[in-house]
């Protein structure tokens, strides 16, 4: 009787161990999905948030110009024209692109900038410019973070068993802060 009992239980425990492992590891796999979608998401917010931050700045960095240089209304309209386009962006690659325009724009206003001395002297002027030198630079490390973030959770929900787990949840891969191909260029100012 002792035998049989024993040929019993030991398959039974072996099933019962197979099944508590497939389901920790089922758990572990969907709470590191679940993981990396949310730090995606917060890296994508740290990078709005920054461009909320530069987007705030930008007004102030206009006024102080235009007062030095009022004739040179296109380069303020341009500026005005990304900077709402950038507001009412929907996603990353929208963003994106209005991103670039809008550093585009404020590239071309530095180089306007250098034609006037006194500006550049402006304690304003200046400390607006290291304001947004360090906002540009708080930018480039939330798009790195969230790229990496991406590049993290694209790998992982096509890895193989993972991506099981990344399909019944209804997982799909998320696109990169890639900038247009036109932006890529130096932009060119004219006087």
């Amino acid at each position: 009787m002792n035998k049989k009992v024993l040929w019993i239980g030991i398959p039974i425990a072996v099933i019962v161990i197979v099944i508590w492992s497939l389901v920790s590891w089922y758990i572990g796999t969907r709470n590191m999905l679940v993981h990396l979608e949310e730090s995606v998401s917060s890296n994508w917010a740290e990078v709005d948030n920054q461009l909320q931050r530069r987007s705030d700045l930008i007004p102030n960095l206009v006024s102080t110009v235009r007062g030095y240089a009022a004739h040179e209304h296109d380069i303020f309209t341009s500026i005005a024209e990304s900077r709402a386009r950038l507001a009412g962006a929907g996603g990353v690659a929208e963003t994106a692109e209005a991103s670039a325009q809008l550093e585009s724009a404020l590239s071309r206003l530095l180089v306007i900038v250098e034609n006037y001395p006194q500006l550049k002297a402006d304690q304003n002027f200046i400390r607006l410019q290291d304001e947004l030198a360090g906002t540009e630079n708080r930018l480039a490390v939330a798009r790195r973070r969230y790229n990496e973030g991406v590049r993290e959770f694209n790998t992982r929900i096509r890895f193989f068993p993972a991506s099981f787990v990344a399909n019944q949840m209804g997982l799909e891969r998320q696109p990169y802060f890639e900038i247009s191909e036109a932006a890529r260029e130096a932009p060119i100012v004219t006087f």
